[in-house]
């Protein structure tokens, strides 16, 4: 279970860090090392959102159940 929280952290920090890469650089940049950081950052923070519903679906996977406990009265 301290797996699925620790994927889901790194999830998040890479959705932020695409967020904030493709919204400080401006559209029409023309220099290919800023576009490219752009489309860098789209890319990490699409992965992003994957890998924090990666974890947030192991987590919930993982997650222990508690048993059912059967009265029988005869």
């Amino acid at each position: 279970m301290k797996m699925s929280l620790i994927i889901t952290i790194i999830g998040i920090a890479m959705f932020v860090f695409g967020l904030i890469s493709f919204y400080s650089i401006e559209l029409g940049q023309t220099t290919p090392e800023l576009r490219l950081l752009k489309n860098i950052g789209t890319f990490v923070g699409i992965s992003g959102m994957g890998v924090g519903l990666a974890g947030i679906l192991l987590y919930l996977i993982n997650k222990n159940e508690p048993t059912l406990k059967e009265h029988s009265e005869a």
